[in-house]
């Protein structure tokens, strides 16, 4: 008999490219707030309530819901959205694990690399870092606190956060909102270009919550981000250099970026380096650590699809 794994945020591009990666070796099964398919089992967080089914004989909870950080500008209704959509989600799931008597072997949740604050600096982070001091930051904390629980309530055997960096995919995410400038060639840096931009490949993100379903011995959180680092600007020479397009417009100017996404920009604008050293102990093998290769795999394949 094949682990149950559910996984929760069913329609986002990790969430899909994941159960690719693992459905042959467990039955998988989404929480997702509209059922379209038979594994899909539906929750409504405005209502605390979910399909209750759907946690029957399961094994293993990857936790992937949560509000999309940059989609909208932070209101304080947006802010609220940011936190509840990824803290009363997991609550819920805890509530409904304790009322039905069930203990996971491994509860797997999101986290962000934003835990240790949007600043620029030279440093490199690692997990043993403190976290940061500025509302991205305040999110991962809520949100790490929320995964926490269900160990420390003795609902699952451990808990694995996976500090995720920018995904780079071609169906979604910093790529595909960068793509069109840079194909018309007016692609350009934001703002300075200098600040650092944690990221990582579909596949390697996806590998790392298949290696964290199977590696009973990672436990606590881990950055999930490629052993090479960037800058906003190198990302966007190499996006440019792999298309074959020019890139001669200017910078976008910090105060452009502030007037159309206020506080927002300066998740666009700041950003430090992050060690990928503690994943790649456990014995996690990068598939795509070098960028222009990355970026070679998603563009060129983009094009020709």
């Amino acid at each position: 008999m094949k682990e149950i794994v559910l996984i929760t945020g069913g329609g986002g591009m990790i969430a899909r490219t994941l159960s690719k990666k693992i459905e042959k070796e467990y039955t998988v099964r989404f929480l997702t707030r509209k059922k379209k398919h038979e594994n899909d089992f539906e929750w409504d967080l405005k209502k605390g309530t979910m399909d209750e089914s759907a946690l029957e004989n399961v094994s293993h909870i990857i936790h992937l819901a949560g509000a999309n950080i940059s989609e909208k500008r932070w209101t304080d209704e947006r802010k609220k959205e940011l936190i509840s959509s990824r803290v009363d989600s997991a609550e819920l799931l805890l509530k409904t694990l304790r009322k039905k008597n069930i203990k996971l072997k491994s509860f797997i949740s999101a986290s962000g690399i934003n835990y240790y604050g949007t600043v620029t600096t030279d440093k490199i982070y690692t997990e043993q870092d403190p976290p940061g001091n500025d509302f991205l930051s305040e999110v991962v904390v809520v949100w790490e606190k929320a995964a926490d629980e269900f160990k420390e309530q003795n609902l699952a055997e451990r808990v694995v956060k996976v500090r995720t960096a920018v995904v780079l995919s071609k169906e979604d995410g910093a790529l595909k909102k960068m793509l069109p400038t840079i194909q018309y060639g007016i692609g350009s840096p934001l703002g300075s270009g200098k600040q650092y931009m944690p990221w990582i490949h579909i596949e390697d993100i996806c590998s790392i919550y298949a290696s964290a379903l199977k590696n009973t011995h990672m436990d606590g959180a881990y950055n999930a981000v490629s052993p090479q680092h960037t800058t906003n600007e190198n990302l966007t020479k190499k996006m440019a250099e792999v298309l074959k397009k020019p890139l001669f417009m200017p910078n976008v100017p910090s105060f452009v970026l502030k007037l159309i996404f206020g506080e927002l920009a300066d998740a666009l604008l700041e950003g430090s380096r992050a060690s990928a050293q503690k994943i790649t102990d456990t014995g996690f093998q990068f598939q795509f650590p070098d960028l222009k290769k990355a970026l070679e795999n998603l563009l060129i394949h983009h094009q020709t699809k």
